[in-house]
């Protein structure tokens, strides 16, 4: 397969074109999915082609007496696309429209946008995994509460649910998925320093044995895993670009705070910044303990803060093959966080 680096001058003006499409047809059905809200609100539905939207979107309550709640039904060969533009700051951006975007999939323009939100205020899929080897033993008890007081910061409503997971030189589970805060309290405090670091194989269990059941065919979640850990793996068995794929086959996203505080970066630094980058992600680089608590709030207004795409891929095929994504703002100035691809369903 052709990269997106060697192909990218070649498909960049079709994939403009196509979302200029896209957004023009959503402008002339009087539709916009460009408005802020901190509930989910029915999505613009748009069409290219000539061809009807296939994704639905409902949000009940306002006429069924029912709380009020958010649902995508989706066909398998739909993507969601959940993504995040920030400016060099670092700050959220709202109120951008779809025509703002281009998007590649496969090196392809889509064949249709189905929906397009902001803040969609999805509910979270989170998973806290935390280093418990020896290199961290002097500030874990710090680690474990910051990530207790993230846990009560980012879990806001019934629908969302998270896990906690510790490694040393094996991952292990202290608290299953649920979004009984005292429970995932005490998934915390069972946490105990010592051994050596396996990280990679925590991320890859962590994805496959947590995330990956709950992806294809069901409604959109925000799928997340923050990592604690100074990155510095000496016993995985598998290699850090398994631990990628097994991220991308569960469509989630990694979160990495550095427990490296040293002036210099080392190569642990490195490999949580790839995780990161690789799946949407982002790394982030306290300079002390008490700087961790920052990289906690980010990761926790980030995951409210996001826009929903979702399409129809051009010449799309169930063979369970990686399909990349590239997505970008026509505005520079604008940096644009989405995952890197995503493994088609295999029939």
């Amino acid at each position: 397969m052709r990269t997106i680096g060697s192909s990218i001058q070649r498909f960049t003006v079709a994939a403009v074109c196509g979302v200029m499409v896209v957004a023009s047809a959503a402008q002339t059905t009087g539709t916009s999915g460009s408005q802020p809200t901190s509930t989910a609100q029915k999505p613009a539905s748009t069409q290219v082609g000539g061809q009807p939207p296939v994704g639905t979107a409902s949000q009940s309550g306002a006429n069924d007496g029912q709380s009020s709640s958010f649902k995508i039904v989706r066909n398998v060969n739909e993507v969601n696309l959940i993504f995040t533009v920030t400016n060099k700051r670092g700050d959220f951006i709202p109120n951008l429209r779809l025509s703002d975007f281009a998007l590649l999939d496969d090196q392809k323009a889509p064949e249709r946008v189905t929906s397009f939100m902001q803040q969609t205020n999805l509910p979270l899929r989170v998973g806290l995994v935390i280093d418990a080897s020896t290199s961290i033993r002097q500030r874990f008890d710090f680690e474990k509460q910051s990530a207790t007081q993230f846990l009560l910061q980012v879990l806001r409503s019934r629908a969302d649910r998270a896990f906690v997971m510790g490694f040393d030189a094996t991952p292990t589970l202290t608290q299953d998925w649920t979004n009984n805060i005292d429970a995932l309290e005490t998934g915390v405090d069972k946490l105990r320093p010592g051994g050596s670091t396996a990280l990679y194989d925590a991320v890859y269990s962590a994805c496959r044995d947590k995330q990956l059941s709950q992806t294809r065919g069901q409604e959109p979640v925000r799928r997340a895993i923050v990592v604690i850990s100074d990155g510095n793996d000496n016993q995985s068995r598998v290699y850090i670009d398994e631990a990628i794929k097994m991220c991308q086959r569960a469509e989630t996203i990694i979160y990495a705070i550095s427990t490296n505080w040293t002036p210099s970066r080392g190569r642990g630094d490195d490999s949580l910044k790839k995780l990161a980058e690789a799946t949407g992600g982002r790394a982030f680089f306290p300079p002390s303990m008490e700087d961790m608590v920052n990289g906690f709030n980010s990761i926790s207004e980030e995951l409210r803060s996001q826009y929903l795409l979702t399409y129809t891929p051009a010449d799309f095929k169930t063979d369970g093959a990686f399909r990349t994504i590239y997505l970008y703002c026509l505005n520079r100035r604008y940096q644009v966080r989405a995952k890197k691809g995503y493994f088609a369903p295999r029939e």
